[in-house]
């Protein structure tokens, strides 16, 4: 019988299959932060108490994604990949039956936060073993379910909350996930015989990717700026809906959809763009590649210190399209940098070396957000800060890449 991944047209399924997962995988974790002014009031919890519910979610992904990387490099990354996703899915749904501090802790954080951990150092690397000649291009569009995910989900979570109640925002996108892990165990086939085989000659230690990345001038840079992305990103996309709920009045759906929408809209044109302009300039130069993280991160953090203070909600709008603009371009560049400069056996684990990082400290953000803002009052003031972390992270990353990167690329392929 002829295997899916004989078919020519079949590693474009499985960056659809891979898209729509992802997707669902953004869309889940976008949920929380679109209702959380709802769960925040019917459960009589603090500013600080939810901002902890977020940190502790992403202290978990944290925690488990090395193991996610290490398994995806050791076994199956089909299975690793479906059963995170029908995990993460089950445990969405039961948030909805959460009536409690704890079982938020349970449910939302350390359930749907650890099954969300393992998908996608796998994810990445079924995606890089099917597409070698279009990689960059399939990865750019994957980008895009992260974009059309969280859009999708700011708003229908928050149309979903108005009309029926916060609890059905969760067991709807939790619902929609089963089925779809369902049709992956069907559709989505192994890696081929000849990246199997590959991969069969060394099978690495829970260790080596940890090695790899961190005595690895290049990866190591990009771990921090990644991580200074995450802990932008994860403060932002947690309290920015409330923000647009408190400072500007706006009801749930609203907020939810105007908080990702200007700037997920923004960055699907941008990781578009960036992926293009990447691979003509990697061409040319390789470490161009991680000038355009750079620069992206930089041009990024001046429209992040505009976002607060008496700015309208016009200007607010434009800040979140430039924001959105400009991360792209760190988001279309990440993995071809990571995977420049590691060896391919161990992609995943390094994957998840760099997630677990920058996960780790983007965990603190939605914790430390919400202590200044119970403390001040408002969110405005923790923009300005936000935009120095990319600022710094942004010229660390010209200098290396300047130094290190051709380096780092040439001991890979040697």
């Amino acid at each position: 019988m002829k295997k899916f991944h004989e078919g020519k047209m079949y590693k474009w399924e499985v960056l659809f299959l891979l898209w729509m997962a992802y997707l669902l995988n953004q869309g889940d974790r976008q949920v929380f932060n679109t209702v959380l002014p709802a769960i925040r009031d019917a459960l009589n919890l603090t500013d600080t108490s939810v901002g902890l519910i977020a940190t502790i979610f992403n202290l978990a992904f944290a925690v488990v994604v090395p193991i996610g990387g290490w398994m995806g490099d050791r076994f199956s990354r089909k299975f690793v990949v479906t059963f995170s996703v029908l995990f993460f899915s089950v445990a969405t749904m039961f948030t909805g039956y959460a009536n409690s501090f704890v079982m938020l802790i349970l449910l939302r954080s350390i359930a749907t936060g650890g099954g969300e951990a393992l998908f996608g150092p796998s994810n990445y690397s079924i995606l890089a073993q099917y597409h070698t000649d279009t990689r960059a291009r399939a990865m750019s569009i994957h980008q895009t379910a992260y974009y059309v995910g969280v859009i999708l989900a700011g708003w229908l979570a928050g149309l979903i909350a108005d009309k029926l109640g916060w609890q059905y925002s969760f067991l709807i996108f939790g619902g929609v996930g089963v089925l779809w892990g369902i049709l992956m165990i069907i559709r989505l086939d192994n890696k081929p015989a000849e990246a199997s085989a590959s991969a069969a000659e060394s099978k690495p230690g829970f260790l080596d990717g940890f090695k790899t990345v961190f005595t690895t001038p290049t990866a190591l840079v990009l771990t921090i700026g990644f991580s200074g992305l995450i802990f932008v990103i994860t403060g932002f996309m947690t309290w920015v809906p409330a923000y647009l709920q408190e400072e500007f009045g706006q009801t749930q759906a609203e907020a939810g959809f105007n908080s990702m929408f200007w700037t997920y809209v923004a960055a699907f044109i941008g990781v578009l763009l960036a992926g293009s302009l990447s691979d003509r300039l990697a061409l040319k130069e390789s470490k161009y590649r991680m000038y355009l993280q750079a620069f992206g991160l930089l041009c990024g953090a001046v429209f992040l210190s505009f976002m607060g203070g008496d700015s309208s909600l016009a200007i607010v709008y434009c800040c979140f399209a430039g924001w959105g603009l400009f991360r792209a371009f760190f988001d279309a560049n990440t993995y071809s940098v990571l995977y420049d400069v590691t060896p391919e056996r161990l992609h995943a684990s390094c994957a998840s070396v760099m997630g677990m990082t920058g996960f780790a400290v983007g965990a603190f953000a939605p914790l430390i957000l919400g202590c200044i803002k119970q403390s001040m009052g408002s969110l405005s003031s923790t923009f300005p800060i936000l935009a120095i972390i990319w600022v710094g992270c942004g010229i660390l990353m010209f200098v290396v890449a300047k130094i290190s990167y051709k380096r780092d690329r040439e001991r890979v392929r040697n």
